[in-house]
């Protein structure tokens, strides 16, 4: 199954390298209180520097009714960056030459990710393998196959250290290469029965995240480790998954992505089956073992790392709101939100205004705990 013609267009630019100074003060923008991923990137834009940023912080949230807002104290990034050292991980920048080429894709791709081993797996082909945690002896054993046979091929296996698949796949691919994407810190082994697998994978291959070092994985953050899972990816096999379950999440995400997904089917009766099932009926690769998948991902050459700007855009022209103006645009935002994930595009082409006018506004918003962002860029009115 593949969508090649609907990649989702973002809003912000890959951003350039970081010299160390830089990264600090940008980590420290992005470790800031209710700043998201895209308020981060916003806000770099806006003000040119992460520095400027950092300093206009406080009266942006203060226009948007949060009165002694303070950014993230330096003492927090110097503690996760120590922390980080101490753990032999490195921080690669959006921007850096380690960065992988294929998250740029992604609206809302992670400003750093925290890499514990072999950062250079990111510069090879990557292909994702997910399913259930409570797979099957059947799915265990085609995960390790199709793990395995890939790896032989050259491609690095990527999933989530999840129990059942996820972990079948990983430890099939240590050999050859294989990366695990955490939902928490890179130093927090979840669940912990994988501690002995996650250390081989540090060893011979790479564990990595976004999140700050020491964060316990809350549900929250699996859609948004699903998003990487997938973004990293040329494609994404699906062994074992429920109707319901996050490698669908993981799936509709390469969707998105016009990233190919495939399948392995199963017996109509195993409910572990269905969500696989679902997907080839709805056009996803039936796969049988690695030889469909490479004949599947044949006619597509790994992917290019795209041309990266050298300098942060232009700033946009100053919003001049009166306060009247920004309540009623602050009423109006908030009126077309809901629980139901909304599109920022979508947001801005229901308001008929200006994309200069209403991204402010959606920043405002966030800082003070009106709107929430979910993985992909969308928008819900907080509850």
């Amino acid at each position: 199954m593949t969508e090649k013609d609907t990649h989702p267009s973002s809003t912000h630019p890959p951003l350039p390298p970081t010299s160390e100074d830089d990264q600090f003060t940008r980590l420290r923008l992005l470790r800031s209180r209710r700043v998201g991923i895209a308020t981060y990137k916003r806000l770099l834009i806006e003000h040119g520097t992460a520095q400027n940023a950092l300093a206009a912080l406080p009266e942006v949230a203060r226009a948007a009714g949060v009165e002694n807002y303070t950014p993230c104290p330096e003492g927090v990034v110097h503690a996760e960056l120590n922390a980080g050292r101490a753990l032999g991980a490195h921080l690669v920048a959006q921007g850096d030459s380690m960065y992988p080429a294929a998250l740029n894709e992604l609206s809302d791709a992670p400003p750093f990710l925290w890499v514990l081993g072999d950062a250079g797996l990111f510069q090879r082909p990557m292909i994702a393998l997910v399913g259930a945690r409570n797979a099957s002896s059947l799915g265990t054993r085609m995960a390790r196959a199709l793990a395995r046979d890939l790896g032989a091929e050259g491609y690095v296996v990527v999933s989530g250290l999840a129990r059942g698949v996820d972990a079948a796949a990983h430890l099939a691919s240590l050999d050859t290469g294989t990366i695990a994407v955490q939902a928490g810190g890179v130093d927090t082994i979840y669940p912990a029965e994988n501690a002995k697998l996650a250390e081989d994978i540090a060893a011979r291959g790479a564990r990595t995240s976004e999140q700050p070092i020491g964060l316990q994985p809350m549900a929250r953050h699996f859609p948004a480790r699903n998003r990487i899972i997938s973004g990293l990816a040329t494609a994404t096999i699906v062994v074992e998954a429920a109707a319901k379950s996050g490698s669908l999440i993981t799936a509709r995400d390469a969707l998105d992505l016009g990233r190919d997904v495939l399948a392995v089917p199963g017996h109509p009766m195993d409910a572990r089956a269905s969500g696989c099932n679902m997907l080839i009926r709805d056009g996803a690769t039936l796969v049988r073992d690695a030889a469909d998948v490479i004949e599947a991902l044949a006619p597509i050459a790994p992917a290019q790392a795209p041309e990266l700007p050298l300098e942060v855009p232009a700033q946009p022209p100053k919003d001049r709101r009166t306060l009247q103006e920004t309540a009623a645009l602050h009423q109006q935002i908030l009126s077309r939100l809901g629980p139901s994930p909304l599109a920022e595009d979508q947001l801005i082409r229901d308001l008929g205004a200006p994309t200069a006018t209403v991204a402010p506004a959606l920043v405002e918003l966030e800082l003070d705990g009106s709107i929430d962002r979910a993985p992909g860029g969308l928008l819900t009115r907080a509850s």
